[in-house]
């Protein structure tokens, strides 16, 4: 008679895989998003996008939906220390009405700690000063909210952000389209008219068999630019080949696997696939390590796990290094994951001797 431990993974399998710690840059990644509130005493909403440690996004100082600045921001986020930092960069739209004074008419620089102090509402508490002299000074105090009171093109961003739209290159495209608009104003188009005097065409008579045939108008079709959305993970896990990067033996009860950036820290994400399902998404490479644990009764005679990169960071390829401990045992690993490909490692049962 012969042993086998080979079962189907069941659902709670997922509730095995833990951290060992939450790193605080981690928890950055939460600073994308709609914050409101005020900033030197005037009403704000800061739409605030995180793409590896920079900051950039919009920020509206208002009296209501028709009276309002509207600057394009930039900045940064400091992981260790947990603060952000940004200033309004550009004026890019301003709306005033009569008898009434808009605020925002001087651009502010931003310095604010990102906490949580109830476990529920996201804070953002600090200073600003004038971005030009630093005479101006007040506070700042701003909540994480969902509901917006200005929609523009930073809103499909936030909405899909943990689905593909934190891409640096998508990012940047939103910029560079926001910057065009502001650059690019409609063209003024000087006409010069001249007048001459012609001597009266004198139509020719109409015709008994003449047979007169009305025009008809064509409708002009207006063509329709449809956005192209990202694509999903279970789509880029789907379309991207796998390469094996390792293959490691399996035995004991649990293994414990480590994985960093193998280089500069630029903003790489990963998900995880274990045997073709999602089971982590939206893990950012650090120079600390994101520790995931797997029980080895619950896993199959064989078992593959794919890393996908969600995006290239700023210096592509998406390399991690990763570091398996497996009963005492450590296994080494450099995996690489492009547009079209993935990094795969795979985990084999030692084979259980025959019992007499």
């Amino acid at each position: 008679m012969k042993l086998t431990l080979a079962k189907k993974i069941p659902i709670q399998l997922l509730l095995l895989f833990t951290m060992a710690c939450i790193s605080i840059s981690s928890y950055g990644q939460q600073i994308t998003g709609v914050w409101q509130g005020k900033i030197d005493r005037k009403k704000v909403e800061v739409k605030i996008i995180l793409t590896g440690d920079s900051l950039t996004g919009t920020s509206y100082y208002y009296e209501s939906p028709n009276h309002y600045r509207r600057y394009t921001i930039k900045g940064h986020f400091d992981a260790e220390t947990n603060e952000a930092v940004w200033w309004d960069d550009q004026l890019i739209e301003e709306k005033t009405g009569r008898g009434l004074t808009t605020p925002g008419k001087i651009p502010m620089l931003s310095r604010a700690d990102f906490n949580c102090p109830d476990g529920k509402t996201l804070k953002l508490d600090g200073n600003t000063t004038s971005k030009e002299n630093g005479s101006t000074k007040g506070e700042v105090h701003l909540d994480k909210s969902g509901p917006v009171n200005f929609p523009d093109e930073w809103d499909d961003v936030i909405d899909n952000f943990l689905v593909g739209a934190n891409d640096p290159e998508y990012i940047a495209g939103v910029e560079k389209s926001i910057n065009q608009k502001r650059n690019n104003p409609p063209p003024v188009i000087e006409k010069t008219i001249e007048k001459t005097i012609e001597a009266p065409v004198r139509e020719p008579a109409p015709s008994k068999d003449m047979v007169f045939i009305p025009e008809i108008p064509v409708k002009e079709e207006k063509q329709v630019i449809v956005p192209v959305k990202p694509p999903t993970l279970e789509e880029k896990f789907a379309s991207r080949k796998k390469e094996l990067a390792i293959e490691i033996p399996l035995s004991g009860d649990s293994v414990e696997l480590r994985f960093y950036d193998n280089a500069e820290i630029d903003g790489d994400s990963i998900s995880l696939f274990l045997n073709n399902r999602l089971i982590f998404s939206h893990i950012r490479l650090l120079g600390s390590a994101y520790v995931v644990k797997l029980a080895v009764n619950e896993l199959l005679d064989t078992n593959e796990l794919i890393m996908v990169a969600e995006n290239l960071g700023s210096i592509p390829p998406n390399t991690s290094y990763m570091v398996a401990i497996v009963n005492g045992n450590r296994y080494e690993a450099r995996l690489e994951s492009t547009e079209g490909s993935s990094a795969m490692v795979r985990f084999v049962k030692n084979e259980v001797p025959d019992l007499e």
